[in-house]
């Protein structure tokens, strides 16, 4: 079972063992973010030790090539001197080096496979994991905003319960008789300058009229 299999695996047990607890969905994607990089940590280490065997195992399959090589010339020289016991080891040699390449030859392409799989893996947990935090970062975003809209929400039904309000309404029922008192001795006021106005304007009248009465009997004097 590869690494990234049994984080599959992991990742699935913690979820069905919080959802069975009711934890809350930040801290379920908090803990699924550390599974993930707990491991990517893994498989990186894990990469890195394939590709140094497979660098490992290059060098040993380049060895043995130069083996084959050098054997190959050896069995060539000995035929020419006419040693061909000689040539008969050198050649024997050479079919043991020629096996050691393609021994190594397999083992360099099982670890090309394997740090491409490493490699596959890496990539794809990398993007579930920048998700994982793109989703964590909103869900944290959100759990303040709703924090903020419940403790508000609180406050406000704590005031519809309480006699702030009736307390409120109370005193804006003193201003608002004081605001009438104030323009009723303003209108009181008022009538008074009216009324003295009255008078003024009726001896006025009174002076015309005896003035008009008087000047009537003149003319009939005349």
């Amino acid at each position: 079972m590869g690494i990234f299999s049994r984080f599959r695996d992991i990742i699935s047990s913690n979820l069905n063992a919080m959802l069975e607890k009711a934890e809350d969905p930040e801290k379920l994607i908090k803990l699924m973010i550390q599974e993930m990089e707990d491991t990517l940590v893994e498989l990186k280490a894990s990469c890195a030790g394939a590709m140094a065997s497979r660098a490992r195992v290059s060098r040993a399959r380049e060895t043995a090539a130069e083996g084959v090589t050098k054997w190959d010339n050896k069995a060539r020289l000995a035929v020419e001197k006419g040693r061909e016991d000689l040539a008969r080891e050198a050649l024997l040699e050479k079919r043991a080096c020629q096996q050691e390449v393609d021994h190594r030859e397999a083992e360099v392409t099982h670890f090309e496979e394997l740090v491409a799989q490493y490699q596959k893996d890496i990539s794809q947990l990398e993007e579930k994991l920048e998700s994982a935090r793109n989703k964590h970062r909103i869900l944290v975003q959100r759990h303040i905003h709703a924090g903020h809209r419940k403790s508000a929400q609180t406050k406000i039904r704590k005031a519809d319960s309480s006699d702030a309000f009736f307390r409120f309404e109370q005193f804006e029922s003193r201003i608002d008789r004081m605001e009438a008192d104030a323009e009723l001795i303003n209108y009181r006021g008022a009538s008074l300058d009216d009324e003295f106005s009255k008078l003024e304007t009726d001896e006025q009248i009174e002076n015309e009229l005896a003035s008009l009465k008087e000047s009537m009997k003149k003319d009939t004097a005349e």
